[in-house]
């Protein structure tokens, strides 16, 4: 892997002091990098890649000095709007250096929700006009920057470096988790089933949730009644597919464990979740505070008072996060309202070492939640 210390050096030298994006994988320790070592102000970390290329358009308005957008390549779709209608040539030209791990990498293997997109990754860069370069060894990272920077700088808008597996981060990522007496997403995925039971559909966001929720529904012997739906992908979309079942199917409860960071990204949908009745929702958000998956980097999720978030938006809420077991099964005690449910429920971070890996048949499992549903 690559010197980080040089490269932001070197990243300086060219004139790029500002960085903003969303955290992933593949450039987890380029990531830590920057919440380690660049300020706020000079390292925004955003709600979603759309949002960093408009906060990155701002920042060169205002300066006239090439920001550095950084993403995974599933972000590409939330930055299309403002790459193509704010910052692109035919609009007003704005230039930085977009950073893209590249997941679903043909040249490898990866899971079913990145082949898709890792393959169409360098042909969106084309159909989009942005001049790109991958970034495939540590010996030309350096040179690959400075092209990036020369050209976007020539060009006046964006351009890409595509970053391959083990490039920008280490491959095998190792994360120190701090003590806590809260659950863990395990234990507390595994709490609301105790209190909910068999009879709901349950829904786990993307990432680690996934892989937590569907072990909790193999030990009970209801993985495969079709009642569990897993968001491997379209990350921050999730409340929004547990809408469209709910509204579809009012007699059946409808329990969404949502990330922090996920919930941030498209936040807008807790008003729309709201706007028609769907009171068999439980929106859950396993809250620790930070993006797990791709490495521990702190989200906005404990800087935000998300049940006043929610409760603004229309849900009914405990009126505080909760922490415990107790606390989540006195507040579904209570009557509600007409509206869906909101709990913000605080957990620790941290995985077990045994826990598999997911290994399922997402057609198979669309069939079955199909056929529960009726």
């Amino acid at each position: 892997m690559v010197d980080l210390h040089l490269l932001f050096d070197t990243l300086d030298s060219l004139g790029i002091d500002f960085y903003t994006g969303v955290p992933d994988s593949l450039l987890n320790d380029f990531c830590n990098y920057l919440s380690d070592n660049i300020p706020d102000g000079r390292h925004v970390m955003a709600a979603n890649e759309g949002n960093a290329v408009a906060i990155a358009a701002g920042h060169y308005l205002a300066t006239g000095r090439i920001p550095l957008v950084y993403m995974q390549n599933s972000g590409i779709g939330n930055a299309t709007n403002p790459l193509l209608s704010l910052a692109h040539d035919c609009v007003y030209g704005i230039p930085m250096v977009l950073v893209i791990g590249w997941r679903g990498d043909p040249s490898g293997t990866d899971h079913a929700q990145h082949r898709k997109q890792g393959e169409l990754t360098p042909v969106l860069m084309k159909d989009m006009d942005i001049p790109f370069e991958i970034l495939d060894s540590d010996e030309t990272v350096l040179e690959k920057f400075r092209w990036a920077a020369d050209k976007a700088r020539t060009v006046s808008s964006p351009v890409a470096l595509i970053v391959k597996k083990a490039i920008l981060a280490q491959k095998e990522k190792k994360q120190d988790y701090p003590a806590s007496d809260l659950m863990n997403r395990e234990e507390a995925i595994s709490a609301v089933l105790d209190i909910i039971g068999q009879d709901a559909i349950y829904l786990a966001t993307t990432g680690r949730t996934t892989r937590e929720l569907h072990e909790n529904l193999k030990m009970r012997g209801w993985a495969d009644s079709g009642r569990e739906f897993l968001n491997v992908g379209a990350m921050g979309h999730l409340s929004s597919v547990g809408l469209g079942i709910a509204l579809a199917k009012p007699d059946k409860k409808v329990v969404i464990f949502d990330g922090d960071a996920a919930a941030v990204m498209h936040m807008g949908s807790l008003a729309t979740n709201c706007r028609y009745p769907a009171p068999n929702i439980l929106h859950i958000v396993l809250n620790n505070g930070v993006n797990e998956s791709v490495g521990g980097q702190k989200s906005a999720g404990r800087v935000v008072n998300m049940t006043g978030v929610a409760a603004a938006c229309g849900y009914h809420t405990p009126g505080n996060a909760l922490k415990t077991k107790k606390e989540v099964a006195g507040f579904l005690k209570v009557p509600s309202n007409s509206m869906p449910r909101f709990i913000d429920l605080y957990v620790r971070q941290g995985i077990r070492h045994d826990m598999p890996k997911l290994n399922i048949n997402h057609k198979s499992q669309r069939d079955a939640l199909m056929e529960n549903l009726g």
